[in-house]
């Protein structure tokens, strides 16, 4: 009976007893059903691996299920893929791209330890294994069997740009998008000059700083700078090449770039070396330049891929504008291998969460454009395995800086760089992507550029 409103201590004993013992099995009955889920979801896994991944090709990949279960065997492997929830699987096969694959990545539904090159070798093997349609659609069932992921990390939204492509006002969302991260953030993995560029290896094993301080000169000696000479950096960066041939070549260096992070970095940089009156950085788009006093030589490193193929034109003539008759244009951009030319118009990975926008195109196409703008190709030089060497460079400097790099971005955008990195290695590992350096001339009226007859100069 209730007395006051109030249970009778024994009779409240027995209630609390009684719903604590309903809750426990009511959760006993969850945890069961959640324990069948996932044990269904692991034997569906281990069979989905044997039938998509034929264990000849796992070599350095091993996998590791959430419950620790490794696959194909448990002998330790160079790579490992960590299958963090188990519908895991479904995300890495199922999504149908490499853009979902990589979200998954970077909401941790799987990880990758080891070497991340070592896990795309293996999807490009697997792309060789056919299966018949019926095959495809039992496994493809089997993989909708697998749960959805309901959590993970939030990975910073992809790039949403407005207006025309390449206009000067999307161009400029589209640098602050990459470049306007933390500039900390970029030194952790960055030489200590800050060099975001190819550098230039006489060995494999030679430090990423005495690299790029190799590529920055031989880029000066291939323009033949001299004394008093006008230089246009085109994308200056953090301001490593005007600093360069400012020091060691006597030059008056101007830079331009659309990253205000990277213009207060250069300018700091250059009041520390006492190159005030030789060296200044403008927040700029190169088509804003105007040629009223144009320059001895011009330098565009590391930025043609942010050009566009539409604007290639203008690019190069602007370039002609700039530049003294006589005068010498060293440009130095990515190109992509013609056989996979067109590329996939489906949005990659890179364009979503690294380069909005960015595109490359065959080194023929490159040349003949700046033909056509009046320019003389003088030489062409691939640098294809030396940005292998950078980008491997950066991902273990990357890498190693792990730590760290969580007190300046997020897991999340750290796997953007260490993916977007390693990717771009591989690519360069199996010749789908390359770099060239240019040297390209603006003849005088009569024809004349006034260029030495060999190139010993460049390699003394």
């Amino acid at each position: 009976m209730i007395i006051s409103g109030k249970l009778p201590a024994p009779f409240f004993e027995y209630f609390v007893k009684s719903a604590t013992l309903e809750r426990d099995a009511a959760l006993t009955k969850n945890d069961s059903i959640m324990n069948q889920n996932t044990l269904r979801a692991k034997r569906t896994t281990l069979r989905l691996l044997d039938a998509l991944v034929p264990r000849q090709l796992t070599g350095a990949v091993g996998i590791r299920l959430w419950d620790g279960t490794r696959w194909p065997d448990a002998r330790p492997r160079a790579t490992t893929v960590a299958l963090n929830f188990p519908g895991a699987l479904r995300t890495i096969f199922g999504s149908g791209s490499e853009l979902g694959m990589g979200e998954g990545y970077l909401r941790n539904e799987f990880d990758i330890e080891g070497d991340i090159e070592n896990v795309l070798l293996l999807a490009d093997q697997l792309g060789l294994n056919r299966l018949g349609l019926g095959r495809k659609v039992l496994l493809a069932r089997q993989l909708l069997r697998l749960p959805r992921a309901s959590e993970g990390l939030t990975p910073r939204a992809p790039a949403r740009l407005s207006g025309q492509r390449h206009s000067r006002a999307r161009d400029r969302q589209a640098v602050a998008y990459h470049y306007n991260a933390s500039n900390d953030f970029y030194a952790l993995w960055l030489d200590p000059q800050m060099v975001y560029s190819c550098a230039y290896f006489e060995q494999p094993t030679d430090d990423i700083g005495v690299a790029q301080t190799r590529k920055l000169d031989l880029i000066c000696r291939k323009l033949r700078l001299q004394p008093g000479q006008k230089l246009l950096d085109i994308g200056c960066g953090w301001g490593a090449l005007l600093i360069h041939a400012a020091k060691h070549y006597g030059v008056e260096a101007t830079g331009i770039t659309l990253s205000r992070p990277q213009v207060e970095w250069a300018r700091r940089r250059i009041a520390e070396e006492n190159l005030e009156s030789r060296c200044r950085v403008l927040e700029r788009d190169y088509r804003e330049l105007k040629a009223t006093q144009p320059y001895d030589a011009l330098a565009s490193i590391g930025m043609f891929e942010h050009v566009g193929v539409r604007m290639l034109p203008q690019y190069f003539e602007q370039a002609g504008h700039l530049l003294k008759p006589g005068g010498v244009f060293l440009n130095h951009g990515v190109a992509l291998n013609a056989k996979h030319f067109p590329p996939s118009r489906k949005r990659n990975f890179i364009d979503a969460y690294v380069f909005p926008d960015g595109e490359t195109m065959p080194i023929n196409y490159t040349l003949r454009v700046a033909e056509a703008s009046g320019f003389e190709v003088r030489d062409v030089e691939s640098l294809r395995k030396h940005y292998l060497l950078t980008l491997r460079a950066w991902v273990r400097r990357l890498e190693e800086n792990h730590e760290r790099a969580l007190g300046l971005v997020d897991e999340a955008t750290y796997r953007v760089w260490r993916l977007y990195m390693a990717s771009s290695a591989y690519g360069f590992a199996t010749n789908r992507v390359t770099i060239f350096q240019t040297l390209l001339t603006k003849p005088t009226a009569r024809g004349y550029s006034n260029l030495p007859l060999t190139r010993h100069d460049w390699y003394r």
